[in-house]
């Protein structure tokens, strides 16, 4: 058997590639633009829903309907999700919003003629929103793929 079908055949993994991989898709639909789908946002970090959120909480979810939601496996599957979550809500969020004050210096700095600089990656964090999105998402998928 080769290692695609193996891994495909694992409900916890294909869980957690589906919500992520929707997600993702999703990104490039949910940024507010005129001209469409974005490439950006899709191929990026950040942005609404969570595709971190919904990996974590897609795997966790498939770990507890197949393993017991009693289970050691799902407590360290959802420390692990808790982890990850907080993550994309706190410090990436918080490193997004300072990318964002640097930008801006920078920007009134080069019009001044003082420095030029490279813009830095705003996006890389999410709203507690997007975070509970991501993980609805995941969960969603997970009891979809798992039933």
């Amino acid at each position: 058997m080769n290692i695609i079908t193996v891994v495909w055949d694992n409900l916890a993994w294909r869980s957690a590639f589906i919500a992520w991989a929707i997600a993702q898709f999703l990104k490039g639909f949910t940024s507010i633009r005129p001209r469409g789908f974005s490439w950006k946002h899709f191929l990026g970090t950040g942005g609404m829903p969570s595709s971190h959120s919904a990996f974590v909480s897609g795997l966790t979810t498939a770990v507890g309907i197949l393993e017991g939601f009693g289970s050691t496996l799902f407590a360290a599957c959802f420390v692990f999700s808790m982890i990850v979550m907080y993550d994309a809500a706190g410090l990436r969020r918080a490193a997004g919003k300072q990318a964002a004050i640097l930008n801006k210096l920078i920007d009134e700095l080069i019009h001044t003629g003082e420095l030029k600089q490279a813009r830095l990656k705003e996006l890389l964090g999410h709203t507690p929103y997007e975070v509970f999105a991501g993980a609805s998402l995941g969960i969603l998928v997970a009891v979809l793929v798992c039933r």
